[in-house]
């Protein structure tokens, strides 16, 4: 394959152990994100499959993980509630194209410009929802269909626990609190030797195998004997959804969050290893193969995944050949041994779901943006988060982007960021003047990020503002040049640029 470099022996093994951490780490999460998704555990696990296996092999992010997310799960179980199952193969055929359209069209770096208050607070609202959805797994019952609904019938939940008489809602609670208890112990005693294996794993193992020993009747996942059952082609009344309003609606959102969220974690991911830079635009098309894979297959939409990523950074992994593996590993599980995860209770996957959900909203990021960019950029998160839970995810993200809007007022007549490049005396030299801001930052992005190796002069003495989505960017681009042992001048700082460049 064309652009795919064979690794080294040495490289091979390191991607070997990778692989395998990886496959551990992205197995529960597969089930549980379709669990909390609203469709059969199956279908995660065919597009991990797909992730692993074809997206791997053309990302422009090596090492970054692909398969289904959790920043998708509340959209995916709103559009099969509205919609059916059946909608789900169309909407991502669509949101494929236009991904992969994107990517051809060199858009990857316009996706980078939205605001980090808009993403962050996308992702703490749907984990919002995912908490309180998938609280209600853990008693045996299903979500109900709204967030507001699921967050008030929790007392309920709680208080109609009965320690006298033992249902089937208590045992399923009890396997729920053992899961999350043994995969947040783990995370925190794990021995550095076994520090690779995921907690959620640890997590799941326990839930199961204490429902294993004690002959405890709870909900248990329900898989097909072949994967290939699990494949569910278009219906024949796939033209006629392409013409459907909605579906395209669903499709262009789908698209826009998974790039969103794709081209973030890539982002997180360059600053976790020296290795290779992302190429944002060959990532967009190797997502949107992938997703028009997965609407074919019938499957869950992907994204690119942190947990997954990090996971396969932490463990050595030095080229594309883990995620590729990894996805071979979890083809070969299903297709070999689906009894096992048949004994996998269903309130355990919910319990690792509640995790999940919850470091998903982290308050962490508010408090960022509060102590170094002020009341707007964290006004903007909450607000955002507050929108996602109270009305819908598209609607959130509108809002969240109106209201970064907000930062270009004080520079409505100076928007325009000019750049020079040239050479200096012992590196390369860059120029900034006027204004950056998130509208400027695909111009930005490509000017930094094709500095040579070797020292770099950057003078800021004519930028007039920085808003803190292009502030978050030049941090990271300094702290990357940095860790890889980059000299970095800086000349005519002041503000927020100052502040960045220590």
């Amino acid at each position: 394959m064309r652009g795919l470099k064979l690794p080294s022996t040495a490289m091979l093994t390191r991607d070997f152990t990778a692989s395998i951490v990886v496959f551990l780490v992205a197995m529960p999460l597969c089930m549980g994100i379709a669990v909390a998704s609203g469709v059969p555990p199956e279908k995660g696990l065919i597009t991990g499959i797909i992730g692993g296996i074809v997206v791997g092999a053309l990302a422009g992010s090596p090492l970054q993980v692909s398969g289904p997310a959790a920043g998708l799960a509340v959209v995916v179980f709103e559009l099969v509630r509205d919609h059916g199952m059946s909608a789900l193969g169309p909407i991502l055929i669509i949101a494929g194209v236009i991904q992969f359209v994107a990517g051809v069209l060199r858009l990857g770096g316009w996706f980078r410009a939205i605001s980090p208050a808009v993403v962050h607070g996308m992702l703490a609202g749907i984990g919002l929802l995912i908490v309180v959805g998938q609280f209600h797994v853990l008693f045996d019952a299903k979500p109900l269909p709204s967030g507001i609904q699921n967050l008030f019938a929790m007392p309920g939940r709680l208080l109609g626990l009965s320690p006298d008489n033992i249902q089937a809602a208590e045992l399923a609670f009890g396997i729920g609190m053992l899961t999350i208890v043994c995969m947040i112990g783990w995370e925190k005693v794990r021995p550095a030797s076994l520090k690779l294996v995921p907690g959620a794993l640890v997590g799941v193992l326990a839930g199961t195998f204490t429902a294993m020993a004690f002959g405890i009747e709870v909900a248990r996942v329900s898989v097909p004997e072949s994967i290939t059952a699990a494949i569910s082609l278009p219906g024949n009344d796939m033209v006629a959804r392409f013409m459907d309003p909605s579906i395209l609606a669903a499709a262009l959102a789908i698209a826009f969050i998974a790039s969103a969220e794709t081209l973030l974690s890539a982002a997180a991911v360059d600053r976790m290893h020296d290795g290779p830079r992302t190429n944002y635009n060959k990532e967009l098309r190797a997502q949107g193969v992938g997703n028009l894979l997965c609407g074919i297959a019938g499957a869950l939409p992907m994204t690119g995944v942190i947990v997954r990523s990090s996971a396969n950074v932490q463990a050595g992994a030095k080229s594309r050949a883990s995620t590729m593996l990894h996805g071979t590993w979890i083809l070969g599980f299903v297709a070999l041994l689906p009894w096992v995860l048949r004994e996998i209770p269903m309130a355990a996957l919910g319990a690792i779901l509640v995790v999940t959900g919850w470091r998903l909203v982290s308050l962490h990021h508010a408090r960022h943006l509060f102590t170094h960019y002020g009341v707007l950029p964290a006004f903007i998160w909450l607000a955002t988060l507050v929108t996602v839970v109270a009305a819908d995810l598209l609607t959130g993200v509108l809002v969240g982007i109106g209201l970064s809007l907000l930062e270009l007022v004080p520079n409505l007549t100076r928007l325009r960021l000019k750049v020079s490049e040239g050479e200096a005396a012992g590196g390369h030299a860059i120029g900034l003047a006027g204004a950056a801001t998130f509208v400027s930052l695909p111009k930005l992005s490509d000017t930094l990020d094709r500095a040579p190796t070797g020292p770099v002069r950057l003078d800021v003495s004519d930028l007039k503002t920085v808003d803190h989505t292009c502030a978050e960017f030049i941090k990271d681009w300094f702290q990357r040049r940095r860790a890889a042992g980059d000299a970095v001048e800086v000349f005519g700082a002041s503000g927020k640029v100052a502040a960045l460049a220590h």
